[in-house]
């Protein structure tokens, strides 16, 4: 299972070649070839269509036709300053050595600014959540803020529907699952969490809300995010599931995790290893039925 940067030229040209024939009969792909466009995105979407293939994707795409002059009426509101001021605050927190969000009041802050400030009009029973802000930035690296707007619906609607909202209840919800399914995938993972006492929220609720955003390596960030498109939840459920597998699922790294402050420091600071792209699409298929058989 190659990087996505080592893919030969010639490859990524047929690759690429392949994608625009797709995207540009996207209607009949869907319909007929959904399990082909579900491999081609476990090789990785090429670079250069990854943030038209997301559109495509995420649904968001037909959200913006749907919708159209929806997201400039949003963006010349003027919104709710209980959230814009706590926005505001989060902008220089997102990617800073990015070169898009690395200068304050740049025009990768102030799309984040106008993204994020649309979503808290257009749900304003949501308001905003912090971990939106990553989810929004990783978007407007690969297309524009109309564009990245819609995909962001599609995300708080249709992939982690009730993940943003006030009470986390979802993510609580999906905690307990994800901690059910270790008991199959890893039993001495499960085993040590559970004598421990580490409620899976203190190691999976910035995982899932920020969908590996802030936890990966970038090359791992966009293959991850490539299958979470396609195939939704079950991908984020699958990477979880291999990374504490690999960090706590053998009997030697559970005896170097004596106490609840090791482990956690341990699924903090996970090794550079197992977040490996190739590492994580690999895994995750050789893991994936339970997780496809339990949660779809």
């Amino acid at each position: 299972m190659e990087r996505l940067e080592e893919v030969p030229l010639e490859v990524l040209r047929q690759r690429e070649s392949k994608w625009l024939d797709m995207l540009n009969n996207w209607d009949k792909w869907m319909a007929k070839k959904h399990k082909k466009i579900r491999l081609r995105c476990q090789k990785g979407i090429p670079p250069s269509l990854r943030g038209r293939a997301w559109q495509y994707l995420s649904g968001g795409k037909v959200k913006l036709q749907q919708n159209p002059g929806k997201f400039d009426e949003l963006d010349m509101s003027p919104g709710d300053p209980k959230w814009l001021d706590v926005i505001e605050r989060d902008l220089h927190r997102q990617f800073p050595f990015h070169e898009m969000f690395v200068s304050r009041g740049g025009h990768g802050q102030q799309d984040l600014f106008r993204v994020l400030k649309a979503y808290t009009l257009y749900r304003p029973e949501e308001g905003y959540c912090q971990a939106q802000a990553p989810i929004a930035a990783v978007l407007l690296m690969h297309m524009p803020a109309e564009q990245a707007f819609w995909c962001l619906v599609q995300i708080c609607e249709k992939y982690l529907p009730g993940y943003y909202s006030e009470k986390l209840e979802a993510i609580q919800l999906d905690g307990e699952i994800l901690f059910s399914l270790l008991q199959k995938v890893s039993p001495v993972a499960h085993k040590h969490l559970s004598r421990q006492k580490i409620d899976p929220l203190l190691y999976m609720t910035e995982w899932f809300m920020c969908a590996f955003s802030r936890t990966l390596p970038w090359s791992s960030v966009l293959r991850v995010w490539d299958m979470f498109f396609c195939e939704g939840v079950k991908i984020i459920f699958r990477v979880g599931l291999v990374l504490l597998k690999h960090a706590l699922g053998s009997p030697e790294k559970v005896k170097a995790c004596q106490g609840q402050y090791e482990t956690i420091e341990r699924l903090r600071s996970l090794s550079p290893k197992i977040m490996q792209e190739a590492f994580l699409v690999q895994e995750g298929q050789l893991g994936g039925t339970c997780v496809t058989s339990f949660y779809i």
